[in-house]
C-alpha cells in the first residue's frame, strides 16, 4: 500500500479539525436551559409592591430552575421603559418581565407606545393577585370613609392624592376613586409606590390607593389611616377591614394582577420550563406565607398558563381602555 503523502494527511487532519470545530457549537447548544443566571425585570422602584412580589418569588423560582434569578429594577413611564427593554431583548430565555395591570392600560395611555402587549411577547403565566387599599396620612382628620367623603367635598382644593406614576395601578385606582366620589383631587406622581408611601408617612401627601403588599404592615402598625379595601369581598389579611363597596361606593373594585412575559420568539423550552418552575415556586411554603401576610392571593390554575395570561390581558385591555379614554388621560 502506498503511503499517504504528508500533504494529504495534513488535509485529512484539517478536515477533521474543521469538523470538530463545527460540532462544538452544536454540542454546547445542546446544554439544557438554563445554564446561567436569569434576569427578571421589574418596571418599578425597589421596595414597591411589584418589587416585593418579584424578590420574594426569585428565591424559590431560582431554586426550582437551578439558577440565580437577578431582579433588575428599570423605572420609567409607568412601566413602559421596562416592557420596551424586554420586548427588544435577545429572545434567548435569559430575560423575563414581571408586570402588573400596566401592560393592559398602556395602549390607551400612550399615543406612541414602543411595543404591542398582544404581539411583542411570549406569555408565561400570571403570578398573584393583590387587593388595593385606600389609606391616608395618619393625622388626616377624617376617621372613616363617610367622614373622608365629607372632608373631601369641603376641602377639595387642599387635598392631594399620591400615585406611582402615569398608568400605575395606584394611578388607576385613584382615578376610579375620584370618579366615584365626584371630587377632582390634585394628584402627585412619584416614581413608584415605595417613594409615594414614604411621602405619605412623612405627611407630604394626603391620600394613596396602593396594594396590600405595600400597605398591610403600615395599616397593622397604625402608621397610616385606613379606609377600606377595593375588592368585592373582604380579604384574609385584613378580615375586619370593610370594603369600599360595602361602605357605599357601589361597584368599586380594583385588583392588581401580575404576569410574567418573555421577548417574542423566546424558545418554547425556556418558557415552558419557566412556567413549570413558577408553579413550583408559588407553592413554596415561605413564599405562600409571605404573600398571605401581605394580602396577596393565589390565582386559579387556569390563569397559570400562557393562554390564561394572554386571554386575561386582552380582557383587561378591553376593560380599561374606555375608562382611561373617558377620563382624557394621555401621555406622549
Amino acid at each position: 500500500m502506498r503511503p499517504v503523502p504528508v500533504i494529504c494527511r495534513a488535509a485529512v487532519f484539517g478536515l477533521l479539525a474543521c469538523a470538530g470545530i463545527g460540532l462544538w457549537p452544536a454540542a454546547a447548544g445542546a446544554q439544557t436551559w438554563p445554564v446561567r443566571p436569569i434576569t427578571l425585570v421589574v418596571p418599578f422602584a425597589a421596595g414597591g409592591p411589584t418589587d416585593v412580589v418579584a424578590r420574594a418569588l426569585s428565591v424559590p423560582l431560582g431554586k426550582a430552575l437551578g439558577q440565580t434569578i437577578v431582579v433588575e429594577n428599570k423605572l420609567g413611564a409607568g412601566g413602559t421603559v421596562a416592557a420596551t427593554t424586554v420586548a427588544r431583548a435577545a429572545p434567548d430565555g435569559y430575560t423575563f418581565l414581571i408586570h402588573h395591570n400596566g401592560m393592559a392600560t398602556a395602549p390607551a395611555l400612550y399615543r406612541k407606545l414602543p411595543f404591542n402587549p398582544l404581539t411583542d411577547f411570549e406569555y408565561v403565566s400570571q403570578v398573584v393577585d393583590v387587593p388595593m387599599t385606600l389609606v391616608a396620612r395618619k393625622d388626616l382628620p377624617a376617621r372613616d370613609l363617610p367622614e373622608l367623603l365629607a372632608y373631601l367635598k369641603a376641602n377639595r382644593d387642599k387635598v392631594n392624592l399620591a400615585h406611582a406614576g402615569l398608568g400605575a395601578v395606584s394611578h388607576l385606582c385613584g382615578m376610579v376613586f375620584r370618579q366615584a366620589v365626584g371630587v377632582d383631587l390634585t394628584t402627585v406622581p412619584y416614581q413608584g409606590t415605595g417613594p409615594a408611601m414614604l411621602a405619605l408617612l412623612g405627611g407630604q401627601v394626603d391620600l394613596l390607593c396602593d396594594q396590600t403588599t405595600q400597605t398591610t404592615p403600615q395599616i397593622k402598625s397604625g402608621a397610616v389611616r385606613f379606609y377600606g379595601v377595593t375588592t368585592a369581598q373582604r380579604i384574609k389579611a385584613l378580615p375586619d377591614a370593610p370594603t369600599l363597596a360595602e361602605q357605599g361606593l357601589k361597584g368599586f373594585e380594583v385588583m392588581v394582577w401580575h404576569g410574567i412575559y418573555a421577548p417574542k420568539s423566546t424558545p418554547r423550552e425556556a418558557t415552558e420550563k419557566f412556567n413549570t418552575a413558577l408553579r413550583t415556586a408559588l407553592k413554596d411554603p415561605a413564599f405562600a406565607t409571605r404573600m398571605a401576610e401581605l394580602g396577596a392571593e393565589q390565582v386559579p390554575d387556569a390563569k397559570l398558563t400562557p393562554d390564561g395570561l394572554r386571554n386575561w390581558l386582552k380582557q383587561e385591555i378591553d376593560r380599561w381602555g374606555p375608562v382611561i379614554k373617558s377620563a382624557g388621560v394621555y401621555a406622549d
